[in-house]
């Protein structure tokens, strides 16, 4: 099996661990070398654990501008990402049947996930990130363990477990759509603790970048 890595050691710049148990440290590199992640601290020194007990990494943690931050606060209220035949992908992409077929299931807007994955692996089902993060919609492996995702390689097996944890931050954000992207990029506390789009610069391009990509489905008609 070809695998691709999206580089294994993160630059020298300072980054956020989140951990399952809710610790958030503050790192200056990172490795992940097989099932482990070696982290080093500012200021020199270190340690190695699981990386099934790292929930996610965030690059990067100087804030954006805050204009830019500005730019992505949410409506009051949330858009329909309800599943609609006539939003589906406008043109063929890879998976699209998959993608289609899950997002049936979970009443979830096709474009939305596409462009996720699009951003996320470029449809690659091999990909792993420098954080340890795999395949199509890039579940990390305590994700994947939550989400009961066994093989996180398999395009059907990442699917369904990527898509089922969308749906599951759109129904805690009220289907704010750049809420849920921020949540899935940075995680859910971040988007509470700062009461919106946390302001990693990170975070705030990749939710750019995505609903650059996607477009909101049109408001209901008004009776």
């Amino acid at each position: 099996m070809l695998l691709v890595f999206c580089g294994i050691s993160a630059p020298a710049a300072a980054s956020l661990a989140i951990f399952n148990d809710g610790r958030i440290v503050k790192i200056s590199d990172y490795r992940v070398s097989g099932e482990d992640i070696e982290i080093t601290l500012p200021g020199g020194g270190g340690y190695t654990t699981s990386l099934l007990a790292v929930e996610r990494i965030v690059d990067d943690e100087v804030a954006a501008p805050p204009a830019e931050v500005k730019d992505l606060k949410p409506a009051r209220k949330g858009l329909d990402l309800s599943y609609k035949t006539v939003r589906n992908a406008s043109r063929p992409t890879p998976y699209a049947r998959l993608i289609d077929e899950e997002c049936r299931k979970a009443n979830l807007d096709v474009g939305f996930v596409t462009a996720l994955i699009r951003a996320e692996s470029n449809f690659n089902p091999y990909a792993v990130s420098r954080k340890g993060a795999r395949g199509l919609m890039q579940l990390m492996p305590a994700t994947a363990e939550r989400l009961g995702v066994r093989r996180s390689f398999d395009p059907a097996a990442n699917i369904r477990g990527g898509v089922r944890y969308l749906k599951s931050l759109c129904v805690r954000f009220s289907n704010a759509p750049e809420l849920v992207l921020a949540a899935y990029n940075a995680g859910e506390d971040a988007v509470e603790s700062y009461g919106g789009v946390p302001p990693y610069r990170e975070t705030v391009n990749y939710v750019k970048k995505i609903l650059s990509w996607w477009s909101p489905p049109p408001p209901a008609p008004t009776v």
